[in-house]
């Protein structure tokens, strides 16, 4: 006879022991007593939690913050539960998201930088170590329901293809449910989808789509089906839409409503702004403004042009921005309704990092174009005005509505050095816990405190070990206790800062910190790291960092200076990298690896860019062998690269084939054969003789048919850096927009594709 299993709940230690509890065995099953099937379960008591993350928002840009955006869901969720006016964040997206699901410091998680960044160095590898689980694999296994909706961004880039592997995706990452983008911006009209590893289109039968309201229904009927399948079962639900990066898509009706509202231009805004925060109290009476950095042109110094483009391009912001509050809505709402709003932790940040500077001087219709380091010209601009906020807008506003709405602080998203760039609102409620509602909280916070105040809101100790693996410490302090005692004081007395070689040091209300001349809209020579400048700031009596006291209090200044020497050893900061797209080449791996040549097969889409871009400023050849069919004119992508903000795609129409080279949406080039294809066996190839010498240079473009030139012509221009920040390649349709202006839709190949192949000359 066996003794009975007894079941030990030493959460330390995951995954739980799954055994059946207690019961006897018996020779037979009348003198035996059944053990029971127990499914792990978190504490009694333990709460739902959602997450909400929105991407580039400054922390004046919604009404809840004294902003000019309304916002009522978020003044709804503040006048209930409590706004954090000195929340802070890494200043950059992959890096922010890192520390909030792990409670670890970016770096310390191998998230320096975007993923796309990447290099070899700890620290900045993009490889996300299993010695820090994610706060969702945490809840899972102690019995949570766990979901991931919208951006992901944390994979790295030369895992996100359909080889995988896929155990740092979302869902080999704690998530049972993914649905959403793995990279750092989406089309809100077309996006590049995934559910779980799949790839898959946007809803067909959906009318007047927009990604942003389509990720509040697939989680809102995620919550229903755990409501109505395990209603004894907390769930855990990270929803991080892609609003509001760049592109700033929105229907008319909601950037309509805000014609006229920012005539005034970013000086005047921020003055109303500075007002709207004190009247409300979520800053300081004796809070400062912060100057205008002398980078960026006064407002009455824009010509009327640039003034008209610059009002355009925020009143789109502004709706994109209102339309993602109106869902946020919905979504509180449907807890509401379900009855599991009170023992619900919800956690919205409003950003991942300051509001975007990538719109330049004077914004963009295409955004690619200036992170190819290309400039648009105002004609152009002002030609696509109405089509703002639309499906083929790349849109993204001025570098001065960017800085005003970061308003009262200095500089925007990247400046890790200032709060412009990393102090985020924050709200929370708990209905069942937080009884002071509508206060604000002041205490010094960062994005890794988030993970363990989860933690130990519901219960659940940091483990030591999870699937084997021992843990490494936790760097984020639990919020709770801020909760219901406002004048609790502060727990974190040290945080540094840094991204791209710009760095700051929090430590004991004072802060030190350097830009390193770093101003992304005027590129110019950086100085040596030990040539920086730092500033000094006493935030005990400056909210704002307005007044810089390295002159005052130099021993100050060298103490957290060499203080963050010692925080960037202990948290994998060295060495300071302050390149740009040039610091990954032969940096990291790709999905090319050695190789010269590639073969793909029909049906292979949203393949990562890393595929194409190898093409990018050289010679190469792109070759499909296929067969048409007999009963009808042959029609249909054979490979797509990109879509409507630049690519490529060589295609079949009408029986012609046919190649065309989008130049960021501004000139298409194409060339087509005049004699259509026969029935059957066929070759089709574009080769492209590249000038050489240089970035972005033209070249000789030559399509083939079986063998045999069948047109030619020279491209001026091509595209230096990359097509897109989220479409991929296509073999056999073209998801997402299409690269081609003679299409529409995926335009899939009615034929058979034998093998489409790139190769590298």
């Amino acid at each position: 006879m066996t003794e009975p299993v007894q079941r030990h709940f030493d959460r330390t230690v995951l995954p739980l022991p799954d055994t059946p509890v207690g019961g006897k065995v018996a020779p037979t099953v009348g003198e035996s007593v059944m053990p029971r099937i127990e499914p792990i379960r978190p504490p009694d008591g333990a709460p739902n939690v959602v997450v909400v993350l929105l991407d580039d928002v400054g922390f004046g840009a919604t009404a809840t913050f004294g902003g000019p955006v309304p916002s009522p869901t978020g003044d709804a969720l503040a006048s209930e539960g409590l706004r954090y006016n000195r929340f802070h964040t890494t200043a950059l997206c992959s890096p922010t998201r890192a520390a909030l699901l792990t409670g670890r410091n970016h770096h310390v998680v191998n998230t320096g930088v975007i993923t796309e960044f990447a290099t070899g160095y700890d620290g900045y590898n993009s490889i996300i170590p299993r010695s820090a689980a994610t706060v969702a694999e945490i809840l899972r296994q102690n019995g949570y329901s766990t979901a991931a909706f919208g951006k992901w961004h944390n994979t790295p880039a030369w895992e996100v293809s359909p080889a995988g592997p896929f155990d740092r995706w979302p869902t080999g990452m704690g998530f049972e449910e993914f649905y959403g983008f793995m990279g750092g911006e989406a089309h809100q009209y077309n996006p590049g989808l995934y559910h779980g590893t799949a790839p898959i289109e946007r809803p067909e039968e959906a009318t007047n789509y927009h990604l942003t309201t389509d990720l509040a229904d697939r989680m809102i009927s995620w919550v229903r089906q755990q409501r109505s399948i395990a209603p004894d079962r907390p769930f855990f639900a990270y929803w991080a839409p892609g609003a509001t990066h760049a592109p700033h898509q929105v229907a008319p009706e909601w950037s309509d409503a805000f014609r006229g509202q920012f005539d005034q231009g970013w000086d005047a805004l921020r003055e109303e702004t500075f007002a709207r925060q004190k009247k409300l109290g979520v800053i300081p009476d004796d809070a400062q403004l912060t100057r205008r950095h002398d980078s960026i042109p006064p407002w009455d110094s824009v010509s009327a042009d640039r003034q008209r483009i610059a009002a355009r391009l925020m009143e789109v912001y502004a709706g994109f921005l209102a339309h993602t509050d109106h869902e946020i809505g919905r979504i509180v709402a449907a807890l509401k309704q379900l009855g599991e709003w009170d023992n619900t932790l919800f956690i919205y940040v409003i950003g991942d990092n300051g509001a975007a500077p990538a719109g330049g001087i004077n914004g963009v219709f295409n955004e690619m174009v200036t992170l190819n380091g290309l400039q648009e010209q105002t004609d152009v601009v002002l030609s696509h005005l109405d089509d703002f906020g639309g499906p083929k807008a790349n849109n993204e506003y001025p570098v001065g509505f960017a800085w005003a709405t970061c308003t009262p602080f200095q500089f925007t998203k990247k400046f890790a050095s200032h709060f412009g760039g990393t102090r985020n609102p924050m709200i929370v409620t708990w209905p069942d816990r937080i009884t002071e509602g509508g206060q604000v909280r002041s205490q010094f916070h960062h994005v890794v405190d988030i993970a363990p105040t989860i933690l130990e809101a519901t219960g659940i100790p940091a483990p030591t070990v999870v699937n084997g693996v021992e843990q490494q410490r936790f760097d984020g302090i639990s919020m709770l206790y801020t909760f219901n005692d406002g004048q609790a004081t502060g727990r974190r007395q040290t945080q540094y800062f840094e991204i791209q070689g710009i760095r700051g040091l929090y430590h004991e209300g004072w802060f030190a910190c350097t830009y390193h001349g770093k101003i992304q809209w005027k590129p110019g020579k950086l100085p040596a790291f030990s040539d920086d400048r730092w500033e000094l700031y006493d935030l005990s009596s400056d909210y704002s960092q307005a007044v810089d006291l390295a002159e005052h209090h130099p021993d100050k200044l060298a103490e957290l200076k060499a203080l963050f020497d010692v925080e960037a050893e202990r948290n994998c900061v060295f060495p300071l990298d302050d390149r740009g797209p040039m610091r990954v080449l032969g940096a990291r791996p790709t999905i090319w690896g050695d190789r010269t040549s590639m073969s793909l097969s029909q049906g292979m889409i949203r393949m990562p860019e890393d595929i194409i871009r190898a093409t990018l400023n050289r010679s190469y050849s792109i070759t499909a062998n296929i067969e048409t069919p007999g009963d009808q004119l042959a029609q249909g992508v054979l490979l797509a690269a990109g879509g409507y903000f630049a690519g490529l795609s060589l295609y079949v129409q009408d029986g012609l084939p046919k190649f065309t080279y989008n130049y960021f949406g501004s000139k298409y080039t194409t060339i087509a054969a005049s004699t259509q294809l026969a029935a059957g066996e066929s070759t089709i190839a574009i080769e492209f003789d590249y000038d050489g010498g240089g970035l972005g240079l033209g070249g000789l473009a030559q399509l083939l048919v079986n063998g045999a030139v069948v047109c030619q012509e020279r491209f001026n221009e091509t595209v230096p850096f990359g097509f897109s920040g989220d479409e991929g390649v296509d073999i056999g349709m073209d998801s997402g927009t299409p690269a081609a202006n003679t299409y529409h839709g995926t335009f899939p190949f009615n034929g058979t594709i034998s093998e489409v192949t790139i190769q590298l000359r």
